[in-house]
């Protein structure tokens, strides 16, 4: 089984509260960071950033709601991601739910100079067999999954 490792930033964006980041390359060249979100079921791509995934259409089926910690759903969108890669490993298009995180990149950009496009959920986390090292700031993720996205 041969493993892919990722770096990974810990940015500190309160005194004592802890966000690990993943950097990557998007086709167009375009690069981005990734939080990686343990708690979170579902990969979150910003909304704003439409030249990196197809919307697809939402159905029965499809529909997703999300929601954080608080008590309000978040109506989301379903699109599918274009190819991105994480050191080198291409991360093949994958649906994701798409959020408006504005927000969130605000926070980012005040504490850590830095651009969120999404939030990488145990579906992904799952889909790669990840092991995060904070000792070595590092992710292993199988280069070849064995767990479909769908």
């Amino acid at each position: 089984m041969r493993q892919h490792i990722v770096p990974l930033l810990i940015v500190e964006l309160e005194d004592r509260n802890y966000h690990l980041l993943a950097a990557c390359r998007f086709e167009n060249g375009a690069e981005g960071f990734w939080v990686i979100d343990t708690g979170a079921s579902k990969t979150v791509f910003d909304k704003n950033l439409a030249e990196h995934y197809d919307l697809l259409e939402n159905d029965a089926d499809t529909e997703i709601r999300s929601a954080g910690i608080g008590e309000s759903i978040l109506e989301t969108s379903l699109g599918r991601l274009h190819p991105f890669s994480l050191n080198g490993l291409t991360v093949e298009q994958m649906k994701v739910a798409l959020l408006d995180l504005a927000h969130i990149n605000r926070l980012y950009y005040e504490a850590a100079d830095r651009h969120i496009c999404g939030l990488i959920g145990s579906d992904f986390l799952l889909h790669y067999r990840a092991v995060i090292d904070y000792g070595t700031q590092e992710m292993a993720l199988d280069a070849v999954p064995t767990l479909p996205f769908d």
